[in-house]
């Protein structure tokens, strides 16, 4: 004998009905809609003022640039020249020595401002008491107007009167003329660089530091580590990704300094040792009134730090952090 078919109110209750399928009517979805916007009115009306400053500040300057760099503008007429403006940069012998330039300030700059705030922030961090009163210390230098610094180390690089040169005259060392020779001139705006903003990195490292649990320090001390093998085997490893991230911001930060070379050595330094790229954008756009060629050099160095950036975080997702 068959079974009796089920009735509608039998039907199994896990297989809905086509009607309650479909979810709520889309007049209801809009409504919940313009609830959901009534109720954080003041959130959006906060989230819209901030990206449509940030699209005017950072957004259209990019598409302007980039605009720019193919335009030539002459009397006020504005002409679509193609890639002439990239082959006027690169034609022209002050583009490669700005290049060398730049890069020799960043390999400079990576060795004494990447590592030496490093070394500050461990010796810091040893500190038990007085840590307070010395990261101050450490982080004046940023607090100091640039305009100031750059005065100080002008005094202190004086060849006659200078701070350095008294002291290397003092024992009896050669007295270099620091901004004048161009064997001296690139390597003291690094170091005047690195003093002026090391103390930002420092407190970065330092808090860094104070992240990493204290057992793995007892059980290194535990196994008659030293100072340098708690560094290299603790310290390390344990802000890899801090030092990693901070070892890019230096990168992209020196590949466009201009700051430092242009007030103390007023930009192009002696036979030109110190011309950067940014000084060079800088020359092209009010010395010689050529917006178009600024704009090709400005969009190389972005693509160049662009690139970079993709390679730092493509190296981070094949290394799983």
């Amino acid at each position: 004998m068959s079974a009796p078919a089920l009735t509608r109110s039998e039907a199994p209750k896990g297989r809905p009905s086509g009607k309650h399928a479909a979810g709520p009517p889309a007049g209801r979805r809009r409504e919940d809609i313009a609830r959901s916007i009534r109720r954080n009115l003041s959130a959006h009306g906060f989230l819209i003022g901030a990206v449509l400053c940030f699209g005017f500040f950072s957004w259209y300057p990019m598409v302007r640039e980039f605009l720019l760099a193919f335009q030539k503008n002459k009397n006020g007429v504005t002409t679509w020249v193609g890639w002439r403006n990239f082959e006027q940069v690169i034609n022209d012998p002050a583009f490669w020595q700005a290049w060398r330039n730049t890069l020799l300030f960043t390999a400079l700059a990576l060795v004494l401002g990447f590592a030496l705030p490093f070394l500050v922030a461990v010796l810091l961090n040893e500190f038990r008491h007085a840590q307070g009163y010395l990261r101050l210390l450490v982080y004046l230098p940023v607090m100091l107007p640039p305009v100031a610094s750059v005065l100080l180390f002008k005094y202190f690089y004086d060849p006659g009167h200078g701070l350095f040169n008294a002291i290397l005259g003092s024992v009896g060392l050669p007295e270099p003329e620091w901004l004048q020779s161009t064997d001296t001139a690139m390597l003291s705006v690094v170091i005047a660089a690195t003093w002026m903003n090391m103390g930002s990195a420092t407190l970065i490292y330092l808090a860094s530091l104070q992240g990493i649990p204290g057992e793995l320090y007892e059980a290194a001390d535990l196994d008659g580590a030293g100072l340098w093998r708690k560094i290299w085997h603790v310290t390390i490893p344990q802000t890899r990704l801090i030092l990693s991230l901070m070892f890019l911001m230096q990168i992209i930060a020196t590949m466009q300094v201009f700051v430092e070379p242009f007030l103390l050595t007023g930009g192009a330094g002696p036979e030109g040792s110190t011309t950067t790229v940014v000084y060079l954008i800088y020359q092209y756009a009010f010395n010689f009134n050529n917006y178009g060629a600024a704009a090709a050099l400005g969009l190389m160095l972005l693509l160049l730090l662009a690139g970079v950036s993709g390679a730092y975080a493509r190296l981070n997702r094949s290394s799983g952090e």
